[in-house]
């Protein structure tokens, strides 16, 4: 095993995303989905929505009017007309001297989705909306829904095409729910607080210490339409949450290293990083017991090559990314089907929030 881990981190680092995705995804024309090593390093690095590239939500409602439905009943959508009227939120930027929640790039970050005007202005338009998840559409949205000819439905997609447009639109940035990782790394970049200032200063908290993928995603905030045409909010089937499950643990591991990278002082703020990213390791050591998994015990070797120290923010970050990369391989070339032992750990849906 130690061999094949060895060989797997080389292959990894050098690795672009048409590689991880397939063949299909491999091509020169950049508007078909091609991409290099630094366009792979750019689509595994979760971040805000490109307010340039943002759409809004009337971009993807056509298709997806359930699951707009369900989305504005969470307290993702509502955060736009609550969020700055909250008593905490203006505590906080009254610590940190700002002068608008929805106008500072510190809050929108996580709170809120921009997009750029005619003008050239930025202007918050949603809470934590599509694009905050699945990322600004601009880029990806005309291969997201091109089903092979005006004739052709989603539903009479032929699984080659489906595969390809998949692929393709990963490849072209979107953080499609295809690669659960994507979706876990998505939801982890707010979940936790990668920002030192924000926390010891601001007061802020140091990111949802409870937040596990599988139970924060299929309960209240679940949009599962896709599977069964438009007619039910599917729960997703067990191999799928077995894999949700480690792939949230790894992106939960990425997330609390690149949070402990940025801490410089002995406070609340790198204590409770170092102490989650130690926790997640725990976490991943666990289902490496469990199950026999090369991507699981590389992602133990790159961390166990770590120090969580103050001021190590270049050893961690590359510690986090290279995590990133074996978390999407994880999640792509994993059904499921080999996970079973991890059941019992799966939180089941009465926990589900």
């Amino acid at each position: 095993m130690l061999r094949v881990i060895l060989v797997l981190l080389i292959w990894v680092s050098s690795l672009a995303v048409a590689d991880a995705a397939g063949p299909a995804a491999r091509t020169s024309d950049a508007s078909s989905g091609g991409s290099s090593r630094g366009d792979f390093d750019l689509l595994l690095h979760a971040r805000p929505a490109d307010p340039a590239h943002v759409l809004g939500n009337d971009a993807c409602v056509k298709c997806h009017a359930n699951e707009i439905s369900v989305w504005k009943k969470t307290p993702h959508a509502t955060t736009f007309d609550e969020l700055h009227r909250r008593p905490e939120a203006r505590q906080i930027a009254r610590n940190l001297k700002l002068r608008s929640i929805k106008h500072d790039g510190r809050c929108v970050a996580c709170h809120y989705t921009q997009q750029q005007t005619d003008q050239g202005s930025l202007a918050a338009i949603a809470g934590v909306s599509c694009e905050s998840c699945h990322a600004a559409a601009k880029q990806w949205l005309e291969i997201h829904h091109d089903y092979g000819s005006p004739e052709t439905t989603r539903q009479s997609e032929s699984p080659a095409h489906r595969a390809e447009r998949l692929r393709r639109s990963i490849a072209a940035g979107m953080r499609n729910p295809d690669n659960v990782y994507l979706v876990a790394q998505s939801c982890y970049r707010c979940h936790t607080t990668a920002d030192e200032e924000l926390v010891n200063v601001g007061g802020h908290s140091a990111g949802s210490d409870d937040f596990e993928f599988v139970a924060w995603s299929q309960g209240s905030i679940r949009h599962n339409f896709v599977r069964s045409d438009g007619a039910h909010n599917q729960t997703s089937d067990v191999k799928r949450l077995r894999v949700m499950f480690v792939a949230g643990i790894l992106a939960d591991l990425e997330a609390s290293l690149t949070a402990t990278a940025q801490a410089t002082q002995k406070a609340k703020y790198g204590i409770t990083a170092a102490g989650r990213t130690a926790r997640a390791a725990k976490r991943l050591r666990s289902v490496s017991e469990k199950i026999d998994d090369p991507y699981v015990a590389a992602s133990l070797k790159v961390f166990d090559g770590v120090q969580l120290k103050l001021n190590n923010r270049e050893s961690l970050n590359n510690a986090a990314q290279t995590i990133a990369k074996l978390g999407y391989l994880f999640a792509a070339k994993n059904d499921g089907s080999s996970l079973s032992p991890l059941d019992p750990f799966i939180p089941p849906p009465e926990t589900w929030k």
